[in-house]
């Protein structure tokens, strides 16, 4: 496996992953929950992450044969949509809070925090740019890290506090608009290329 590729591809996921700012959700809905239910919470998460991530890498490919979508009309579509989450976290920076369900590690905590649009197109971005390998070793990854954030978060809190979670998040926001605008500029130019010859 490229450690070059592999580095890569863990950046972009990392950035869309946006772990430090679902963590004050995590917290809020895992407010006065037994130690053994919070794991139980964590281990349900992780689960759902990786099984609704690594899963859509795979079937992800087979939709858009069926469909007749390109890479590159992906690479803009998928960059717009990280564009505009990007641009909602940044003006509203609290993400929506879901009502507390039954098992908040499956919805909302896996899936869409964690596993949701932006997770799900630049893992399939991803794949195109630095192959499937790396792709999903930087998934699981991200989602491990995620998981050990989560696992951490009191301590974590408390060093950071609601302003600190709120500064990493809004510049991962940052990260991901820019990735975004690179995504739709790499489609575009591709696209281009294409007509001219």
């Amino acid at each position: 496996m490229n450690a070059h590729f592999f580095f890569l591809s863990f950046i972009s996921i990392f950035v869309a992953v946006d772990a430090i700012g679902v963590l004050p959700i995590f917290i809020s809905l895992t407010e006065g929950v037994t130690e053994k239910e919070r794991t139980t919470i964590l281990k349900q998460f992780i689960l759902t992450a990786l099984l609704s991530g690594v899963g859509f890498v795979f079937i992800g490919k087979v939709i858009f044969n069926y469909l007749g979508i390109t890479v590159d009309d992906f690479l803009i579509a998928g960059g717009i949509i990280l564009f505009v989450l990007a641009v909602s976290d940044l003006l509203f920076p609290t993400k929506q809070r879901r009502e507390t369900l039954p098992s908040p590690g499956v919805v909302p905590l896996g899936m869409p925090l964690i596993v949701g649009p932006a997770v799900l197109t630049t893992s399939l971005l991803c794949i195109d740019s630095y192959g499937i390998i790396p792709t999903i070793f930087s998934l699981v990854l991200n989602i491990l890290i995620a998981g050990l954030v989560f696992h951490s978060s009191n301590f974590l809190m408390k060093i950071l506090g609601n302003a600190g979670t709120k500064a990493i998040s809004k510049l991962t926001s940052l990260l991901l608009a820019a990735i975004g605008i690179m995504m739709v500029r790499k489609g575009i130019i591709h696209i281009l290329e294409q007509i001219k010859v």
